[in-house]
């Protein structure tokens, strides 16, 4: 990835970043914009999210924002229009990164639990000295 991209790809992030929490985050959700990543013509911005919202239904808050997806990008726009020639088009993902890293930690602790081993702080609780 260029420099250029990498810059691009930060600014968008914290745009699209305030543009959420400004205009389309229910109260008690957070939403984040954890990465994102444009192609090599910059013509698409790949917005990977994660919703923490504990009493709404995170695919309406995803289906949400994907349909206001368009007043999202003419939003940026008004941000970014000095520094492209071109506003992306955005593309909004569901970042799934928490639940691979606990599903590999259930399979490690598993793994483990079936050799015979045991995490340090488990031992030491079962040892008398």
């Amino acid at each position: 990835m260029s420099i250029r991209t990498e810059r691009l790809s930060s600014v968008i992030q914290k745009d699209i970043g305030k543009i959420l929490q400004q205009d389309y985050q229910p109260t008690g959700t957070f939403i984040t914009v954890t990465q994102v990543r444009m192609t090599q013509d910059l013509s698409i911005a790949k917005v990977y999210l994660s919703i923490f919202s504990p009493d709404r239904d995170v695919k309406a808050i995803y289906k949400a924002i994907d349909d206001a997806q368009d007043e999202i990008r003419y939003q940026l726009a008004s941000k970014i229009k000095n520094q492209v020639r071109r506003i992306p088009e955005l593309l909004f993902y569901e970042d799934d990164t928490a639940e691979y890293v606990n599903k590999m930690e259930r399979l490690f602790k598993k793994a483990r639990e079936g050799r015979g081993d045991y995490d340090e702080d488990s031992s030491s609780e079962n040892d008398p000295s």
